[in-house]
């Protein structure tokens, strides 16, 4: 999927679930988060392992006010929902959601960072598309440090 695609009512739909996540925690609602995250979320962290804020909020270790999650920016692709958002100049996360049917099925979270989403595709179709990157982190700061990268691939 190109930057000029347009949206889905399915991508529209992820989206809105996973806002509705963020929303929930937010508000305290632990009951409207539990409905929509599965019983069997596979989940997957990268950065320091003092920093899985997000986990600890999921399995009630934490209360979302011990660390805000305030998404800066929503992307959609496919059945990937990925959320960016920076605290400060030293906290920079992505997390990257799979959404089946409106239950979100995987977690994936990166703290402090940096994340490029590459499309994997046959030679073939690479060689007649320019670019496979679908998306890339954009922290505010990241010009004035060096985070470590990964590379996704769908």
């Amino acid at each position: 999927m190109d930057a000029m695609s347009p949206v889905s009512d399915l991508e529209r739909a992820n989206k809105a679930t996973v806002d509705g996540l963020y929303k929930a925690l937010a508000n305290g609602d632990t009951r409207k988060a539990a409905g929509v995250v599965g019983n069997d979320l596979e989940w997957w962290f990268h950065g320091p392992q003092n920093c899985h804020h997000m986990m600890r909020v999921l399995t009630g270790e934490s209360s979302y006010k011990e660390f805000k999650f305030e998404p800066r920016s929503i992307s959609v692709i496919d059945d990937r929902v990925i959320v960016e958002g920076w605290e400060g100049a030293k906290v920079y996360w992505v997390h990257v959601w799979t959404v089946n049917n409106g239950t979100i099925t995987q977690f994936r979270e990166y703290f402090n960072t940096w994340l490029t989403i590459t499309e994997l595709r046959p030679l073939s179709w690479l060689a007649r598309h320019q670019n496979s990157t679908l998306w890339q982190s954009q922290p505010r700061d990241l010009f004035k440090r060096s985070l470590p990268a990964l590379m996704l691939a769908m």
